[in-house]
C-alpha cells in the first residue's frame, strides 16, 4: 500500500510540478515595497534606493524560479511583475544621477537591450521579456498598459504586483485607467489624439487602435469619440521620457 501511495504521489509530481499546484511565486517583498513607494502610478526612486537590498530580495526570488512550471495565468504575471522590478532595478544602478531611462546606455546599445536579468539560469534584457515573452507567447496587447518603462508617458506603474489568480481584473483596469485619463486621449475637432504606444505597436491592436481604445472607453470618453466622426483623424501625442519619479 505504502509503494502504491509513493508511485501516485509521484505521478501527481510530474504531471502537476509543485509550483503549478501551488500558484506563483511569492511577491510579498514587492508587495510591500510597491505600497510604501508607488503612488498614482508615481514612483520614489529615492525610496527604493534605501530599500534597494529588500528589491534585491525580491530579484533573487524571480532569479531563482522556474517559471515554465507556472500556471499560465500566474507565468503572464510573473514575466510582468519581473518586467516592472527589473526595470526599477536599472533605474537605481544610475539614479540619482539621471532624468530619463533613455540616459542608460551607449550610442549603440540603449537600456532595454542591457543583459542585466537573471531568469532561470539566462542572462537577459528586458527587449527579451517584452519582445521574445510576453507579447508572442501572451499575445494581449494589454500588456503595454501593465509594463512600466520608467517614463511619464508611459502607463503608470500599479501599486501592486501582478498576481495569477486576479491578473485579469488588473489588466482590464489598468487599461481602463489609461485609456480613460484624458491626458492620454483626447478628442478635439475631428481628430482622436492617442498614445504614441499605438502607433509603435499597431500590429498589437490588429492596426485599429480607435477599435481597441472603444472597448475600454468610458462613456464620456465615448462620448467624445463619437463627436470625431466616422472616420477620424488619428494623431500620437508627444512621449514624454523623463522619469515617472515623485
Amino acid at each position: 500500500m505504502k509503494r502504491q501511495m509513493t508511485a501516485i504521489w509521484l505521478t501527481i509530481s510530474l504531471l502537476f510540478p509543485l509550483s503549478a499546484i501551488a500558484g506563483g511565486v511569492d511577491n510579498s517583498i514587492y508587495k510591500n515595497l510597491l505600497d510604501k513607494h508607488v503612488k498614482n502610478g508615481r514612483v520614489s526612486y529615492d525610496g527604493f534606493k534605501q530599500d534597494e537590498a529588500l528589491l534585491d530580495q525580491y530579484l533573487a526570488v524571480l532569479s531563482a524560479a522556474d517559471p515554465e512550471h507556472l500556471t499560465r495565468n500566474h507565468r503572464f504575471a510573473f514575466y510582468i511583475n519581473a518586467y516592472n522590478a527589473f526595470t526599477i532595478k536599472l533605474i537605481l544602478s544610475r539614479y540619482p544621477d539621471i532624468n530619463s531611462i533613455k540616459e542608460i546606455g551607449s550610442f549603440f546599445s540603449g537600456p532595454w537591450s542591457k543583459k542585466f536579468i537573471s531568469l532561470n539560469g539566462w542572462t537577459v534584457s528586458l527587449d527579451y521579456i517584452e519582445h521574445e515573452v510576453l507579447r508572442p507567447k501572451f499575445k494581449d496587447p494589454r500588456i503595454h498598459f501593465a509594463i512600466n518603462c520608467a517614463a511619464r508617458s508611459c502607463p503608470p506603474l500599479m501599486g501592486e504586483p501582478y498576481e495569477g489568480e486576479h491578473i485579469e481584473t488588473q489588466l482590464d483596469r489598468q487599461t481602463r485607467a489609461f485609456i480613460n485619463n484624458p491626458r492620454s486621449t483626447f478628442v478635439k475637432d475631428n481628430t482622436v489624439f492617442i498614445s504614441k504606444i499605438f502607433d509603435w505597436f499597431e500590429e498589437d491592436f490588429n492596426g485599429n487602435p480607435l477599435f481597441f481604445i472603444r472597448q475600454y472607453a468610458g462613456d464620456r470618453l465615448k462620448a467624445n469619440l463619437d463627436t470625431a466622426g466616422p472616420e477620424p483623424k488619428i494623431k500620437y501625442l508627444y512621449y514624454d521620457w523623463s522619469l515617472n519619479r515623485r
